[in-house]
């Protein structure tokens, strides 16, 4: 398989743990998915959520770590994720959550699994853009949780994807920068001094 999940920290790992076998937690979390599954619920393929603070003119992203999110899997699928934030104190549960980019990670994953060359497995939201990407590094070798998207690291939209984007559609970082930069630029008011 060419594609690499890198480990998630012990702690982030534990965090979710205790916070599914929490029956507080569990209840009292906004997925109707995880609090009607049955059966035992279990973290997998933890991912390094990055954002994309900024784009400069020149192209240069400058992404900061933020979090590890793992899908939740009951049976034979995955119900809900986790995601774990770090404090001061280290890494701890934030939130468990449904939606869309559950079944949409799992098939960017997927389609991920068949190319040729490996890569290293990360997310990449877009907060401006409202927009989550399955980020392929291609260093596999890389600490997940450091570094910029590179020229030619793989971009995988997950749906939804804001308009004008194919979901799931692979772009090279190199391709898709500039129409993100162009996206998130404000657009000055008319009559406002330029």
């Amino acid at each position: 398989m060419p594609l690499h999940v890198p480990p998630a920290p012990v702690p982030a790992l534990r965090s979710v743990l205790t916070a599914l076998g929490s029956p507080t937690a569990v209840r009292e979390a906004r997925t109707p998915s995880l609090r009607a599954a049955q059966g035992p619920a279990t973290p997998e393929l933890p991912l390094p959520l990055h954002v994309l603070d900024r784009i400069t003119a020149e192209g240069v992203s400058a992404t900061r770590l933020t979090g590890w999110r793992f899908l939740i899997r009951c049976g034979d699928r995955a119900v809900a994720a986790a995601e774990t934030r770090l404090t001061p104190d280290g890494w701890a549960f934030s939130h468990f959550f449904e939606g869309p980019y559950i079944a949409s990670t799992e098939r960017a994953l997927r389609q991920a699994e068949t190319v040729q060359q490996p890569y290293q497995a990360r997310l990449l939201s877009v907060p401006g853009l409202y927009m989550l990407t399955l980020w392929l590094h291609g260093d596999c070798a890389a600490d997940g949780a450091e570094g910029h998207p590179a020229a030619t690291d793989l971009l995988v939209p997950l749906a939804p994807a804001p308009p004008g984007i194919a979901a799931h559609r692979p772009h090279q970082v190199a391709e898709l920068l500039p129409v993100l930069t162009h996206r998130a630029t404000p657009v000055p008011l008319l009559g406002s001094p330029a």
